[in-house]
């Protein structure tokens, strides 16, 4: 791997006395989609939560080890989170909308929140996000109706929207179509095809036929160890280590 987008070295974390991650060391390549994949409780979702500093915000929860994005440490005393987690976007299991607020709202909130008052500006940011979410035909006639009135998959796609209009450098999706029907979770898995060509992708799935549909690199997470790491086709076809094999053919997990 030439280019490193973000690296972890000996990245552990912790909820009290429990070790969540073990020394995770990984390197994740720009525009490209990395899958994290692993039974229940492996750290797969803890992992990506230390990506983007949402982890420290739970309870007790500490980390040690480095996340470096583009060769900086995120964990530096000096570095905010709220900084990191705006140039770290993250799109979670549930659809989340704004309940109350419009489609447009919905989008346009945070960039409000981060100062931009510019109309025009906005407008063109919601438009353009809404168009790499692949949403935008199917909502551009009601952009002033409740996001809630959206089925769960186009909702799902208003969250990558809204991430998409502070214009991250990396996306994070925790469990994205783990709500959704087939056909919602093949336009999310479009959409983060897209989206690769423009961002740096982690995904974490319980879905190995859609890790092996969308992501170049899997990592395989057992017990908060990264077993292994690889090309997916490489890692699917020919694992390296049994407990990876043993996973990919079903005998546990």
């Amino acid at each position: 791997m030439d280019e490193r987008k973000i690296v972890t070295k000996n990245l552990c974390a912790y909820f009290g006395s429990f070790q969540a991650l073990k020394n995770i060391s990984i390197e994740i390549a720009p525009n490209k989609v990395t899958a994290i994949i692993g039974p229940s409780g492996c750290g797969k979702s803890t992992f990506i939560r230390c990506l983007n500093r949402l982890h420290e915000v739970a309870p007790h929860a500490r980390v040690s080890g480095e996340v470096l994005l583009d060769g900086r440490n995120i964990y530096e005393k000096n570095i905010s989170p709220i900084e990191i987690r705006r140039k770290i976007g993250m799109v979670f299991q549930k659809p989340n909308v704004f309940p109350t607020l419009s489609i447009y709202n919905n989008i346009s909130l945070g960039l409000k929140l981060n100062g931009e008052k510019r109309k025009s500006v906005i407008e063109e940011k919601v438009e353009r996000s809404l168009k790499m979410a692949a949403l935008w035909d199917e909502v551009k006639g009601k952009l002033r109706e409740p996001a809630t009135k959206l089925s769960g998959g186009q909702q799902q796609r208003i969250c990558i929207a809204r991430t998409l209009a502070l214009e991250p450098e990396v996306i994070l999706f925790d469990e994205p179509c783990s709500a959704l029907d087939p056909i919602s979770t093949a336009k999310v898995e479009e959409t983060i095809e897209i989206l690769k060509e423009n961002y740096t992708v982690v995904i974490v799935t319980h879905n190995l036929q859609q890790a092996a549909r969308v992501a170049d690199y899997t990592a395989f997470f057992l017990l908060g160890e990264m077993v292994e790491f690889d090309r997916t086709e490489t890692l699917f076809t020919v694992p390296k280590d049994k407990r990876t094999e043993a996973y990919l053919t079903g005998k546990f997990g």
